[in-house]
């Protein structure tokens, strides 16, 4: 019976959340952007919409964000670079530096074609 209750709670405190954060990027939305950017006033729905899509595109659905593969990854990480010749180490340095440093490709001067003046 109290499981249930706590669920409740949780669940009343959800929505009153989620109501007010609505309300909040309504008031902000129609107090800035018909001033600012003569943009449209939205309704509270319109709100919730703008919430949900900023979701989609800019935040993360897997709980810690950018953080994939939880707290273990970092340590099985380490444990292999540990198991690593030195040989072994410089070639996956090299393969990561091919990947994923392009922009050392064309050397210091990479804006050499365009004029400054």
């Amino acid at each position: 019976m109290r499981r249930g209750l706590w669920i409740g709670k949780f669940f009343i405190f959800g929505v009153l959340c989620l109501i007010l954060i609505g309300f909040i990027t309504m008031n902000l939305w129609n107090w800035l952007v018909p001033v600012l950017f003569s943009g449209p006033v939205i309704t509270f729905w319109q709100a919730l919409g703008l919430l949900l899509l900023s979701k989609i595109l800019f935040w993360s659905w897997g709980g810690k964000g950018h953080h994939r593969g939880g707290p273990w990854k970092g340590y099985y990480m380490k444990k292999r670079w540990e198991g690593m010749s030195p040989e072994d180490r410089e070639r996956f340095k090299q393969r990561m530096k091919d990947k994923w440093c392009t922009w050392d490709q064309d050397g210091p001067n990479r804006n050499s074609g365009t004029s400054n003046g």
